[in-house]
């Protein structure tokens, strides 16, 4: 298969589980979503500029960093022509751990017979986005433990419709489960007084590091 990558790097996490540590990004080209903060827009259409990857040559340059955590990206990842071919490649390197981050609008059962399982990170989107009726909430019955369904929130009433989605599928406890703050639209602060004053155990806030370590339009990073 071909694929358009229009990036590949290695840096820090800036989110989910394994923020902090190293992981090498793919980033795809092509979304299907239209989210009203998104920072990759300039990924998202078939006008970016990309270089044509197969997946042996995606695999190679993985392994040439000698970095065990793959995140692939975008864009929106699943929408890539042949993806599967891609993850099951990857998954027969018992020394790579991979993360798919995606945006809650494709279903994750055609994946779920790879094996060993990529681990996935379900963006669910929330008023803010302008994206909730895009969403797939059939994912929710088929998550591991191993997963992450994050919520980007950039106001009271996107809290609010978090909070109603973790509890009607009863996310905490079936998979890993964080609120993000959109960048520059709510404080930090206030979301960790709702979290506090509804009682959201076993909830994680986080920040994206990458934002505060570096410019936040600065790209592979």
């Amino acid at each position: 298969m071909k694929y358009h990558v229009v990036e590949k790097f290695v840096s820090i996490n800036g989110e989910g589980k394994r923020a902090g540590q190293l992981s090498v990004f793919i980033r795809f080209r092509g979304c299907n979503l239209n989210c009203s903060y998104c920072d990759t827009k300039w990924a998202n259409t078939s006008e970016a500029p990309a270089e044509i990857m197969t997946e042996s040559e995606i695999y190679q340059y993985i392994k040439n960093q000698n970095v065990k955590n793959v995140t692939l990206t975008g864009g929106e990842p699943l929408i890539q022509p042949g993806i599967e071919i891609l993850l099951q490649k990857l998954a027969r390197d018992s020394e790579l751990r991979v993360e798919i981050e995606t945006n809650g609008s494709i279903n994750l059962a055609p994946y779920r017979s790879i094996h060993p399982a990529p681990e996935f990170t379900v963006d669910y989107k929330l008023p803010g986005s302008g994206q909730t009726e895009h969403m797939c909430e059939d994912n929710f019955a088929n998550l591991k433990a191993n997963d992450t369904v994050k919520f980007v929130a950039g106001s009271k009433e996107d809290l609010v419709c978090a909070k109603s989605v973790m509890d009607k599928y009863h996310l905490v406890g079936k998979c890993h489960v964080y609120l993000s703050p959109v960048f520059g639209k709510i404080e930090p602060a206030d979301m960790v007084l709702y979290m506090e004053q509804e009682k959201m155990n076993d909830v994680n806030l986080q920040l994206q590091l990458h934002k505060f370590i570096w410019n936040p339009e600065l790209r592979g990073v």
